[in-house]
């Protein structure tokens, strides 16, 4: 109710990849549906990258049978595209194909509401990754309106640590997809993550602290303020001179 993330009427298409994340968030969506006090309508959306000629779309397809939601598959042969000779990370590339073609998808079938499975370790592991690598401080939010169309994004997981959706192994028996993805294991966020934990070690608050960081208000924020221009400090030099 926080976030206002869904209403009655909303159809809500959930980007399903197989993993144990995407997996359990249409699982527990579908449980919601019935006992919710409006109605709302549920499909899944499985884009295959094509990095593995095996990729399992009939087990997808009966986990989406087994709950009674519409499945909706789509090839998109964007693995030449996110790992095209360049200096940049292909991360955020395969990502951003990733989500457009959930959109197109959710745009084409009338949703208006993509709900995504990150939970709260990939909010705190994308936080610190801004600022290590990007140097901007910012995280994705827990429900995002999209620029170009009435699309609402979603992150019903949101509070949820990854330990957690882990134990949910207990009454939700699914044996994730293995990601087919080659930089899987060897990417940016997993080195976070590593930090994370080894840090953690020594100080069990460290991710409590970087978490409660993301949520400072602005005005309790001390950071330095933006670099001056080149013609910035050539004027206040010139203010120090003598007359």
């Amino acid at each position: 109710m926080e976030f206002s993330m869904l209403g009655p009427g909303d159809r809500c298409l959930v980007g399903l990849s197989g993993g144990k994340d995407s997996a359990f968030l249409l699982y527990a969506l579908a449980a919601l549906r019935q006992t919710a006090p409006f109605q709302f309508d549920l499909a899944a959306a499985t884009i295959d990258p094509m990095f593995d000629p095996n990729f399992p779309a009939d087990r997808l397809r009966q986990l989406c049978e087994s709950l009674g939601v519409p499945f909706f598959l789509e090839q998109s042969n964007f693995a030449q595209l996110a790992f095209a000779p360049s200096e940049q990370n292909p991360c955020p590339r395969c990502a951003y194909f990733r989500r457009g073609a959930l959109n197109r998808i959710a745009k084409r079938e009338g949703y208006n509401r993509l709900a995504l499975a990150h939970h709260h370790d990939d909010a705190v592991e994308t936080f610190l990754m801004s600022i290590l690598y990007a140097g901007q401080i910012k995280t994705f939010t827990p429900v995002t309106q999209q620029e170009r169309s009435e699309l609402l994004v979603i992150r019903p997981l949101i509070y949820l640590r990854e330990s957690q959706i882990r134990a949910t192994r207990e009454f939700f028996d699914w044996e994730p997809v293995a990601s087919c993805c080659p930089l899987d294991g060897h990417t940016t966020r997993q080195a976070v993550k590593e930090l994370l934990d080894s840090l953690g070690k020594e100080h069990p608050a460290i991710y409590s602290n970087v978490s409660a960081a993301m949520r400072l208000p602005l005005t309790e924020i001390q950071i330095w303020p933006p670099e001056l221009t080149r013609e910035a400090m050539r004027s206040r030099y010139r203010q120090v001179l003598p007359q």
